[in-house]
């Protein structure tokens, strides 16, 4: 593995080599390092940290304002890895002129490599104003968190032979438009081999079968530390929140029953400086 910083140009000449394409998620330095030293190829700051940091109920009250706090902060853990930074809801679908500056913001305040955007052929326009301004796009299409209403909820999209259509046309579209990568959500995994063959750019998947060019996951359900619910394309690797608090709980009682702090966790004074302060005081 090379500790080189991956380009956006590395990620494209990924799927020409038939390359598969990492990517996790991250929302502060500490995570971020311990993605990216293990040879991730792509952090997404994603808004998903409404949910698994913040304690929203869905994405949509993620800010622009908390998005970039939270990348700015991955940004001190990255140095390899592709950063990419997350358009949180109406942050680029009322203007495009401020579906530029917004994207910019990532890149200037943040530190970001690239943006990622959520939507099909109804965004184009907007993607391809914000590559022109020289703003590496990566596209989000099936289930699209910000919109799950309007989608029916959270559940698996494309099933149907129109719907299965119109999400190729989208893929084809973004590409047309400059994305450089898609994300396929929760798709049938014979549609996402699909559009992987369809389309030039790599495709990252997130519950889309083993077709696609890469594969992304939210790490904190990755590593177990996200109990609301799992998805069903979920692996958990780990599963770190009963550990937590099993540890947590431990340091409860020891310090309720004295145990800690002991000898061995605290510091020393010796015994005439110990005598001068009783004498003194």
């Amino acid at each position: 593995m090379t500790k080189t910083k991956l380009t956006v140009r590395d990620i494209r000449l990924m799927k020409e080599k038939g390359e598969k394409i990492t990517m996790l998620t991250a929302y502060d330095a500490r995570f971020a390092s311990l993605v990216d030293e293990s040879g991730i190829d792509m952090v997404l700051v994603g808004d998903s940290l409404g949910m698994v940091v913040l304690g929203y109920e869905s994405t949509v009250p993620v800010t622009m304002e908390e998005m970039l706090h939270h990348a700015r902060a991955a940004k001190n853990g990255v140095r390899r890895a592709v950063l990419i930074g997350d358009l949180p809801f109406l942050s680029y679908q009322v203007d495009v002129r401020e579906a530029i500056a917004n994207a910019g913001r990532f890149l200037k305040e943040a530190g970001c490599d690239a943006v990622k955007l959520e939507g099909g052929e109804e965004v184009c326009a907007t993607v391809a104003a914000i590559t022109k301004a020289g703003i590496p796009v990566v596209g989000h299409i099936g289930l699209t968190p910000q919109t799950a209403g309007q989608l029916g909820g959270y559940k698996v999209q494309g099933q149907e032979l129109g719907s299965a259509k119109k999400m190729l046309r989208d893929a084809k579209a973004l590409e047309a438009a400059g994305a450089f990568a898609l994300v396929l959500e929760c798709i049938p995994d014979r549609l996402a081999a699909a559009i992987t063959e369809a389309i030039t750019i790599p495709t990252i998947g997130i519950g889309a079968g083993s077709a696609c060019d890469g594969q992304v996951l939210v790490t904190h359900d990755l590593v177990g530390m996200f109990e609301k619910f799992v998805p069903r394309f979920v692996k958990q690797y780990a599963n770190l929140a009963p550990q937590i608090k099993e540890a947590i709980a431990a340091f409860r009682d020891e310090v309720r029953s004295g145990a800690y702090p002991d000898a061995a966790h605290s510091f020393p004074m010796q015994d005439a400086v110990v005598q001068r302060l009783r004498e003194e005081s």
